[in-house]
């Protein structure tokens, strides 16, 4: 799995038995290979832009996908893992351009998705039979091709007898609900606005940094009433779930416009960094005060499960709500988002369609061949 934080590859080796509701996974390793800053660089040099350059957007196609092979064969190399005892590699690639209807807003065209990264490449490098592009068959389906967690939150996460509430803060937030009494249609999957990326797209503009590492900078400014309330403001907060954003939408050009509408445009940085943190948790904490039964126990996974300050505010605007990382659960919550994909891959090759609500009832993933 790789993500729109560009923070490395997450890769999970898994072992599965059986399929669909009866699946059971064990993760035997795991680790997050960092990125290079040249890689970093040039993907963001595409990374969701409405104009990008083309011939840049064919090469990072092939050379991702040879990029994450090596970095699979490093990961296996250092488990003492052989590539033929993999029976298959599920790869997520690499999100340049997320384009529901909603946001491009353009008759006659469907809701799109662009992930790079080919699976032929990776087959045959690895020699390991890939199967990657997953998002295409649930748009093709009717889907919005995000967040595609919903399928493995369900066969994962659910338990008989408990509302759970599964989050994910990556680049963008989203969040599973799985109600108690296991009834399908009431399973809601949807994205809730950003995550991560607008906290780190500041930190790397005014302190040089990947990160907000242990919310330092976040804990030494204010949050920004005004702002906070400008950044809110977009309709996306106000359309009913199941919904799907990106940075498309949540970007730099999006907090400039909000502090120009608030009046905000020259606070110290450290206070947009402590507004946009809070921006994170509290539109994580209106929508579950909105569409969420009370009582429901939160599990959050994700960058920023790590992050202090986005923890602290959301536990405190949802004070009547259990929080726990998914460890909790038994599920490694950097692991996650890559093990919910190699359970795509599973379901693909041994699953069936499952009903879930008005979701897309459908298998996903091209499958690439080694030879």
């Amino acid at each position: 799995m790789s993500g729109t934080s560009l923070d490395g590859l997450d890769i999970a080796l898994c072992k599965f038995t059986g399929s669909g509701l009866q699946t059971q996974c064990e993760l035997q390793q795991f680790v997050t290979i960092p990125y290079q800053d040249f890689f970093k660089s040039e993907v963001r040099s595409i990374f969701s832009r409405r104009q990008a350059d083309l011939e840049k957007v064919c090469l990072l196609n092939d050379f991702i996908g040879s990029y994450h092979a090596e970095l699979v064969l490093q990961a296996l190399g250092e488990w003492g893992i052989k590539p033929a005892d993999v029976d298959f590699i599920a790869s997520h690639g690499q999100t340049i351009y997320h384009a529901p209807k909603r946001l491009h807003g353009q008759e006659g065209y469907p809701n799109a998705s662009l992930q790079i990264g080919d699976g032929d490449h990776i087959a045959v490098k690895t020699g390991i039979l890939t199967i990657s592009d997953f998002r295409q068959k649930q748009m093709a389906a009717g889907g919005e091709g995000a967040p595609l967690a919903l399928y493995g939150d369900v066969l994962l996460g659910s338990k008989a007898g408990e509302d759970r509430i599964l989050v994910n803060i990556g680049g963008i937030s989203n969040l599973t609900f799985l109600p108690a009494d296991g009834d399908m249609s009431k399973v809601l999957c949807s994205d809730i606005g950003p995550g991560n990326t607008l906290i780190d797209v500041f930190c790397r503009t005014y302190f040089n940094r990947a990160f907000d590492e242990d919310s330092a900078i976040a804990f030494s400014g204010e949050v920004n009433e005004a702002l906070l309330n400008s950044l809110l403001k977009h309709p996306f907060f106000n359309e009913k779930p199941p919904k799907t954003t990106g940075p498309e939408l949540f970007n730099e050009e999006y907090v400039r416009k909000a502090q120009e509408r608030s009046g905000t445009s020259h606070i110290d940085p450290k206070d947009i960094i402590a507004t946009l943190s809070a921006f994170t948790a509290k539109a994580i904490a209106d929508f579950t005060r909105a569409y969420l039964p009370k009582g429901a126990k939160m599990f959050v996974s994700g960058g920023g499960a790590k992050n202090p300050f986005v923890m602290q505010y959301l536990e405190k605007r949802l004070y009547r709500t259990t929080i726990a990382d998914t460890a909790a659960l038994g599920i490694n919550p950097d692991a996650k988002e890559a093990i919910l994909f190699a359970l795509l891959g599973n379901e693909a090759l041994a699953g069936e369609p499952l009903v879930i609500g008005t979701n897309p009832s459908v298998l996903m993933g091209k499958f690439s061949f080694a030879g």
